[in-house]
């Protein structure tokens, strides 16, 4: 499964980039849909199901830094 994040800044300038999360069972690699990661077992391998995360972080740009001093 992917969840993609659209970029954000919050109130106090925190820059939450671009950003892609991928759940994948940790045994198989097999990419899980929403209503799997409720199981306990993998759909494809049948084995005992653990997550495996990898997230993807897109850098636009870079917010201005020491004041505004380029």
């Amino acid at each position: 499964m992917r969840i993609a994040h659209k970029p954000d800044i919050a109130e106090d300038g925190t820059v939450q980039p671009t950003h892609t999360v991928d759940i994948v069972c940790a045994s198989c690699g097999y990419d899980l849909t929403a209503e799997e990661l409720a199981a306990t077992t993998c759909a494809a391998c049948g084995a005992h199901l653990e997550l495996r995360r990898s997230a993807t972080v897109q850098v636009t740009a870079l917010p201005p830094m020491l004041g505004g001093v380029n």
